[in-house]
């Protein structure tokens, strides 16, 4: 049977998120049922809600940042039970059969990965619908289990935040010794301090805002150097084996190039486009074995890798939580970068007011 669900959605690229009822597909046997109790709201939700990138269809539930809990389960689950606290990233499924499925890199599925949102199931093609709702119907593959130690609010953003600064962290083998520059303090940059940090790197923060500094100590890092002071980028010239650049727009990364050592390497994760204003300079990368690199969230196997470092190093994202009825107001307040540094939306508002709209 089918299941009726409210939530939120865009109806157009310039409408606001309002109220929205619609239905999720029927369970399946390898199927968890998850009552939301948590979504936090990522910037890619914005992007995706105003079809910034091209490609959004209409009406759109957004929302990949998904904490809640198992309302029930198919016949054929056995990594889960009712009552369990899961959590449901940016992916709901994947071919699983290609070389990068194969090496749990699901999302980069060269088949294509089924997202959270703005997706098609790949079976009966229905479109998915993310976690500004109420429920949501997930295969047991794709459902991540939380640790206990977490507070189920502040983990939220911890399955797109957190994996998507886990990933290169991980991948480029950050541990004791390594030094590590983060370019921007936000949602991503907040959760790269920490996780870095706890990875045992000497970190450091990039900013052109000097007034950041006491909150970037407290979120993990050694020194914050002021990006666009020529003076202080000089002092840390071929200092970094991996910066991690989350900017989401685009920028000039040419002042950052001369601050990796020899063999680092640049990973931008906060911007998809063309570097056309400022054009990359191949030369230090040439004369230093240096390389500018990209990294997309993370496969379901690192996700639950970070999920459980995250519950034993007692780490989970700053966040503000908000009711489902502000919504709007907090991506007008994103756009502004007013947030520290996550917004978490209460599921049990949206509850709320679906039931006070209901019929008597």
């Amino acid at each position: 049977m089918n299941i009726s669900v409210k939530g939120y959605a865009a109806q157009s690229a310039t409408s606001p998120l309002g109220l929205f009822h619609f239905v999720r597909r029927e369970p399946r046997p390898e199927d968890v049922v998850i009552e939301i109790l948590f979504a936090g709201v990522c910037h890619s939700d914005l992007h995706v809600a105003r079809n910034d990138w091209g490609w959004s269809q209409y009406p759109i539930v957004p929302g990949h940042e998904i904490i809640g809990r198992v309302a029930s389960v198919g016949e054929k689950v056995s990594r889960f039970k009712i009552g369990d606290l899961v959590g449901v990233g940016c992916l709901v499924d994947a071919c699983r059969g290609c070389a990068s499925c194969r090496k749990g890199w699901e999302q980069y599925c060269e088949k294509g990965a089924t997202y959270t949102y703005g997706s098609k199931d790949r079976t009966d093609g229905t479109p998915t619908h993310g976690g500004y709702s109420e429920q949501i119907v997930v295969t047991q593959d794709f459902v991540l289990k939380l640790p206990s130690t977490l507070d189920p609010a502040g983990a939220a953003p911890l399955l797109c935040a957190g994996v998507t600064m886990w990933s290169p962290l991980k991948h480029w083998k950050v541990g004791p010794g390594s030094r590590v520059a983060i370019v921007g303090l936000g949602g991503l940059g907040h959760m790269g301090l920490k996780l870095a940090k706890a990875l045992g790197a000497e970190v450091t923060l990039f900013s052109r805002s000097p007034g950041k500094e006491e909150d970037a100590r407290r979120l993990g890092a050694d020194q914050v150097v002021i990006s666009n002071d020529k003076a202080q980028m000089k002092g840390v010239a071929s200092r970094f084996d991996l910066i991690i650049d989350t900017v989401p727009y685009e920028h000039d990364v040419n002042p950052y190039l001369p601050t990796l050592a020899t063999g680092g390497t640049l990973v931008l994760v906060g911007y998809l486009g063309p570097l056309q204003q400022t054009p990359a300079n191949t030369g230090p990368l040439v004369v230093g074995r240096k390389a500018i690199a990209g990294s997309l969230i993370g496969g379901i196997p690192e996700t639950q890798a970070m999920l459980d470092f995250c519950g034993e190093k007692g780490i989970a994202a700053d966040i503000e939580l908000i009711p489902m009825q502000q919504i709007n107001e907090a991506y007008e307040r994103m756009l502004k970068s007013d947030v520290k540094y996550r917004f978490v939306i209460d599921i049990a508002t949206l509850k709320a007011e679906a039931e006070a709209g209901a019929p008597a």
